[in-house]
């Protein structure tokens, strides 16, 4: 297969020697290195091979990152062999005096957020997910825009960091996806990856509230990821791969409230994932999450902790629906209907157009 290196390897004009915000505060904690990450031999193999996702992560971090109490080189080599991880969390942790690692605060950090987009997503992203973005005349020219996905769940969301990645390609917006925080609170999670990773690469908590203020204050390059099945869609297993379920009207109410249009975007191939998964709800319950996938390919999580960030190779096709403005449907609504209970309707038509949609291109590529 023929790579292009240069792609990921070109020093020479790094993008992270000057802010790319008009205030000073939006570069800060500055990044350690001026010069870009070059991907490495080591790096191709990490990629290709699963238990070395994490490794790319951590290392990307720690090129720009004073990172003390991170993942050094003998935890990455361990990383690689069956049981190496525990081994690996074992030293570090009494490297750090019997503690675990620190979780710190942190804020969004555009130079970072473009380096790890640039650097490590678009090899993964076009290499190894293969995705492709269609209809990209219903793209509007500009955001704000809040943008509804259905969700493969079962697994890390890479259906949902593609299509940023992707967005980010076709018209250079500020992307924030809404995260379920277990990524920003989970124990497990401050020991796999940097502290504050989601904050700074533009994460934002699946919560009513900062959904609520990311929506208001977003800006005409910004455009909010959001997936509209909330938790009903993480715990789908793979015999529900392609039913929605149903919408939560939050993000009708929000859109509709500030006037930020909605723009549904259907995909296939995400499903694929984590194939033949389903959920183990007592476990689930027992170690705080919300939800805890069983399938064939848990046996070799066991042996290989540091996979809980890789997914199965796939295709990801997205197709741009039309833009949709709430509020254009609002002299609609009944004298005495609540709000929320019109909000909930809309929701779930849009709901039923995206299953539509998502039946005829199953139906589609099917027939191919």
């Amino acid at each position: 297969m023929n790579w292009d290196h240069t792609a990921y390897n070109d020093a020479s004009d790094s993008p992270y020697d000057s802010c790319p915000n008009s205030t000073e505060q939006h570069c800060s904690p500055a990044l350690k290195s001026p010069s870009a990450y070059r991907f490495s031999w080591f790096d191709w193999f990490c990629l290709w091979y699963p238990p070395g996702w994490l490794i790319l992560f951590n290392r990307h971090w720690q090129h720009y990152h004073d990172d003390p109490e991170g993942w050094n080189w003998l935890d990455y080599m361990l990383f690689l062999i069956p049981g190496g991880f525990y081994l690996a969390s074992l030293i570090r942790w009494l490297r750090l005096g019997g503690r675990a690692p620190r979780s710190e605060g942190g804020e969004v950090n555009p130079a970072y957020q473009q380096a790890f987009q640039d650097e490590i997503l678009r090899p993964i992203v076009q290499h190894y997910f293969r995705a492709e973005l269609h209809q990209l005349e219903h793209l509007p020219a500009t955001g704000p825009v809040v943008v509804v996905m259905n969700h493969a769940g079962m697994a890390f969301p890479w259906d949902f960091i593609s299509l940023g990645w992707l967005l980010k390609q076709e018209r250079n917006w500020v992307i924030q996806p809404l995260a379920h925080t277990i990524f920003f609170d989970h124990p497990w999670l401050n020991w796999w990856l940097p502290p504050s990773w989601p904050q700074v690469l533009g994460g934002v908590r699946a919560e009513r509230q900062s959904f609520e203020v990311a929506v208001a204050n977003a800006e005409t390059k910004t455009v909010v990821l959001y997936a509209p099945e909330g938790w009903r869609g993480l715990i789908k297993g793979w015999r529900q791969r392609y039913q929605l379920t149903t919408f939560d009207p939050s993000f009708i109410q929000v859109s509709d409230r500030h006037q930020v249009p909605i723009l549904p975007v259907t995909c296939i191939g995400n499903e694929s994932l984590h194939p033949w998964a389903w959920n183990f709800k007592t476990l689930a319950r027992w170690i705080k999450l919300p939800l805890f996938p069983i399938s064939l390919l848990m046996v070799a999580f066991v042996l290989f902790p540091s996979m809980g960030v890789w997914a199965m190779r796939s295709r990801l096709k997205y197709t741009v629906q039309p833009l949709y403005q709430p509020w254009q449907e609002a002299g609609v609504t009944a004298p005495d209907q609540p709000k929320r209970s019109h909000a909930y309707q809309q929701a779930q038509a849009l709901r039923s157009q995206l299953q539509d949609q998502l039946n005829q291109l199953r139906s589609n590529a099917e027939s191919k």
